[in-house]
């Protein structure tokens, strides 16, 4: 099939309202190298399944350049979801996720300051999400687990080394961790075996459900692992924060091209978890430091500008100070009540006796 997305609106033929020019192709991506991909089309959203929708953005692969094709996102008429249309097909999973993508090697790679400073806000966020599980947590499940920091958290928490469950797509990752002692399916959520319902106190997935092409299949998937009363923490990339409106057109960091398939807003994920069966007991923004300063990388790198020494500044790989002071910017942000760059959702599974404390909110 043809790397370049089809024209969008109801069924692919022609432009929808609403429908933004064209960005401007870099010459980086104009050469044939690097090489177009396969795709597949996705003309019906993949929230509501209806088939209107209108151009929402379009971008190249800015940040690691696996691949040359032009990407669009669409956004759903109906309930205004927003997706890649098309994506890439599933034989191309080894190309635009290499062996040097950074989830895999996250702490060989970024900074060792910026990656104490990861550890110490996940620890403050998973202390947070397991004092609302009601309970202790003995069989617990990271879906996307990377290089399994999740999983040997919460072992250090107490939890038994044989109740922690992990998926991973690359096989090479999921080997290691299963060689350390771990359960780790290579599988997607809707094809994996690994739980029985019913059988799992938490569920964390953590920027994972953005990239995946069937989420409300995946969702309810998790919920009927969770036994009465256990939480899935969701969190994604929140489409309505201000530096997804600032880049927009183009250069946001959080759409992490052609990798995020989907693009949720606060009240998609509530819908997606309501859908499934479970109820919302908190929703809280978070940080968004890399998205920041991807989207301020990406527009002095392709942009008017074309910078390739200044942009190389805002890398978040490498960039430790701006990476600092995003997330100082978006942790007072959060606290003054703002909705940044990334939102995480926790649902309840109802259980007799456990009510849910509906549409809680907190920074």
């Amino acid at each position: 099939m043809s790397g370049r997305p089809s024209a969008g609106g109801g069924g692919g033929a022609a432009r929808g309202r609403g429908d933004t020019p064209a960005v401007p192709t870099p010459t980086e991506f104009a050469g044939g190298d690097p090489p177009l991909i396969p795709t597949v089309p996705v003309d019906r959203c993949p929230l509501c399944g209806r088939s209107e929708f209108d151009g929402y953005a379009e971008g190249f692969d800015y940040e690691l350049a696996t691949c040359g094709n032009r990407w669009r996102f669409v956004e759903c008429r109906i309930c205004r979801h927003v997706w890649l249309n098309p994506r890439p097909a599933d034989g191309s999973l080894a190309t635009i996720y290499p062996s040097h993508y950074y989830a895999y090697n996250f702490a060989e790679r970024v900074h060792p300051i910026a990656v104490r400073g990861k550890a110490w806000l996940d620890h403050r966020r998973m202390a947070a999400i397991v004092a609302r599980c009601g309970g202790p947590v003995r069989r617990y499940l990271d879906v996307g687990c990377g290089d399994g920091r999740f999983l040997k958290a919460m072992e250090r928490a107490g939890v038994p080394r044989e109740g922690l469950l992990g998926l991973e797509l690359d096989r090479s990752v999921a080997d290691r961790l299963a060689a350390q002692g771990y359960r780790v399916d290579c599988a997607r959520v809707e094809d994996s075996p690994i739980a029985d319902s019913g059988t799992l106190d938490l569920i964390t997935m953590f920027h994972v459900v953005e990239h995946i092409d069937r989420p409300r299949e995946a969702v309810a998937k998790l919920a009927d692992w969770l036994v009465p009363g256990g939480l899935l923490a969701l969190e994604t990339p929140n489409r309505e924060s201000l530096d997804a409106r600032l880049f927009r057109r183009t250069f946001w960091g959080g759409y992490h091209i052609p990798r995020h398939w989907q693009l949720f807003s606060t009240e998609g994920v509530r819908r997606l978890l309501t859908e499934a069966g479970l109820d919302v007991i908190l929703v809280s923004y978070q940080t968004g430091h890399s998205f920041w300063l991807y989207s301020i990388h990406h527009w002095l790198r392709f942009g008017p500008l074309r910078t390739r020494w200044l942009a190389k500044r805002f890398d978040p790989i490498g960039a430790l100070v701006p990476l600092v002071a995003a997330t100082v910017f978006d942790k007072v942000r959060a606290a003054l009540g703002a909705r940044t760059s990334a939102v995480l959702v926790i649902g309840r599974k109802p259980a007799h006796g456990l009510p849910a404390k509906r549409g809680g909110v907190s920074e």
